[in-house]
């Protein structure tokens, strides 16, 4: 099998005689084979059957263990002009990525098969869609993609239709740390990764193509690529609404995208469903408003920490059909990870016998899950919508255990931006020995913007324009922490209440308190209902430290200065505005 794209045979043509694979597979997308590539690695060990009878069709993958998580150190953004790239990517110049990448591949795959993945980021028939080939040697890359992407012969045929897809070249070469690179050339729309068979390393069309690449492309067409989850909201009255989210790690990301309401808003009739739990494409449409599509057709979540208590959602959606990885196994071959339930596991992510006297976790911390997004229970056929769902409200939020309240609103674009890009967590003392270091990760998207953060400003700023009906911006945190250590709200389903208060300001029907941070809320117009917060809660919550905001804004200016000249006025303009407001 070939192509009907005449420069997809010649680029398919040229790997394969750099590479010297044994095979050449041209990947359709079927079940027949699927069933085939699983078959396969269950022979040769690649993945290992699961309890049939609680996880039917689902399997264990073991990576190495020097091969466990995205390597940030060793991705690359490959532009001609360093400057481009930014300080907030490693650059290399694109002749010196190629010609090192070029040496590391020659004859890479002999022995092995050449797959050619092509697939669809977004749904096959929208607008708003991209796709991309993989060329890769690994089937657990193969069966990922099938799950994570619209991959196989419909993604092909657009592909030939457009005539034009990102190119990604990917080999598990020998998994020695000191050969893996990942190197992006979003000027060419390239994608080249060695040495590493871990997801985002691995999986091309996740993190490599769906941001560092696609967000380049994005701004050269006029839309976003971002790290948001998309969730929607329908009130009882029937109204749908529709928020992305950008979080940083361990904030919560995924629970909220599958939050379950509070028994009373159940009862009222209100309903939660998913589009997305980490990546959205927005365009503007014809009437102004930001359409919004995932363009992931999978979860590939984090295993540790998820149960019926933290994201029940996420639970049931992988009872069935799942790719785990690295996780620890029970005595009836069934996958387990810290925080799932109170059982020993008796095998852990290495394939050893559990020690639990040991102090080491079970299931790798990184460890995951791979499945349908359309075996999540909240997951909404709007996820296949080729326009795309309206987005009513863009939240921002950070882990912060002081200073920053529960929720406050933007008062335009301009300082929704700011908010965005100030964003960041605190750090904690086992993580790093200091409590309270601020990480600014701007819009979460540190370690996935493939261009200067400087330019990525300036383009979210120019979607404010004449005839732009463009969402509020929101900024949340769910870890503010009282005097004495513990959480002040209880966060997981509880904050479909602060949901609801932003919709509100959305339609216009509250108001707030109006301060230099924001728009913060009026207590009383936050369904409280059933919560015991107490004076030190309701004040920490819902009030904000002039002194503390003062300082935060100063530390603020002086991080946007870090981008130099190509930082955009109107936002440095900002910083001070507020700054000077809180002096």
């Amino acid at each position: 099998m070939t192509s009907q794209l005449p420069a997809l045979n010649q680029w398919v043509a040229e790997i394969a005689q750099l590479t010297q694979p044994d095979h050449i597979h041209w990947c359709d997308g079927s079940d027949a084979e699927n069933t085939q590539l699983i078959e396969q690695m269950l022979a040769d060990g690649t993945l290992l059957k699961l309890n049939e009878s609680t996880h039917p069709e689902s399997y264990l993958h073991r990576s190495h263990p020097d091969d466990v998580a995205r390597v940030e150190h060793l991705t690359f953004v490959c532009t001609t002009e360093r400057e481009d790239a930014g300080p907030n990517n490693h650059w290399m110049a694109p002749d010196e990525a190629r010609a090192k990448m070029r040496a590391l591949f020659a004859g890479c795959m002999k022995g092995r098969t050449l797959y050619v993945v092509p697939y669809c980021m977004g749904p096959i028939d929208s607008p708003l869609s991209r796709c991309g080939v993989e060329i890769t040697d690994s089937p657990y890359v193969v069966a990922n993609m099938r799950i994570m992407t619209r991959m196989g012969q419909a993604a092909l045929a657009r592909i030939e239709r457009e005539g034009q897809f990102v190119k990604g070249l990917h080999s598990t070469g020998d998994l020695n740390p000191e050969r893996r690179f990942i190197m992006h050339f979003p000027e060419s729309l390239e994608i080249q990764s060695f040495g590493s068979g871990y997801g985002g390393n691995a999986l091309l069309g996740k993190k490599c193509h769906a941001l560092r690449i696609a967000s380049h492309q994005a701004r050269s067409e006029g839309w976003l690529a971002e790290h948001m989850l998309i969730l929607g909201i329908e009130n009882p009255q029937g109204e749908k609404h529709y928020i992305a989210a950008a979080f940083p790690s361990a904030c919560g990301k995924t629970n909220l995208a599958m939050l379950i309401p509070p028994e009373g808003y159940v009862r009222e009739g209100w309903k939660i469903t998913t589009i997305g739990d980490d990546i959205c494409w927005m365009r503007p449409g014809k009437d102004g408003r930001l359409y919004a599509i995932n363009p992931e057709a999978g979860f590939f979540g984090v295993a540790p920490g998820t149960s019926a208590k933290s994201n029940p959602n996420a639970l049931a959606s992988i009872q069935r059909n799942t790719i785990f990885t690295n996780v620890a196994v029970t005595d009836d071959n069934q996958p387990w990870w810290e925080g799932l339930d109170a059982r020993v596991p008796v095998t852990d992510w290495k394939g050893n016998p559990f020690n639990a006297e040991a102090g080491t976790p079970a299931a790798h911390p990184n460890s995951r899950f791979t499945v349908s997004a359309k075996q999540c229970p909240s997951y909404s056929p709007e996820a296949e919508a080729p326009q795309g769902v309206p987005i009513s409200a863009i939240v921002f939020g950070g882990r912060r255990a002081s200073l920053v309240p529960l929720v406050f609103e933007a008062r335009d674009w301009t300082h929704g931006v700011l908010i965005g890009a100030a964003m960041g967590s605190e750090t904690t003392a086992a993580a790093t020995g200091a409590v309270g270091v601020m990480r600014r990760d701007p819009m979460a998207m540190k370690p996935f913007c493939g261009y200067n953060f400087a330019d990525y400003f300036t383009h979210w700023l120019s979607f404010d324009k004449a005839g732009a009906k463009l969402p509020k911006i929101f900024h949340v945190n769910w870890f503010r922490k009282g005097d004495g250590g513990d959480f002040l709200w209880p966060g997981f389903g509880d904050n479909m209440r602060v949901l609801e208060w932003m919709l509100k300001r959305v339609a216009g029907s509250v108001g707030s308190q109006e301060t230099p941070i924001g728009h913060l809320p009026n207590p009383a117009d936050i369904n409280l209902d059933g919560l015991e917060l107490g004076d030190e809660a309701m004040q920490k919550l819902f009030d904000y430290d002039r002194a503390g905001w003062a300082a935060e804004f100063a530390s603020i200016g002086e991080y946007l200065e870090e981008y130099g000249p190509r930082m955009p006025e109107a936002l440095k303009a900002e910083q001070q505005r507020i700054h000077e407001a809180l002096s």
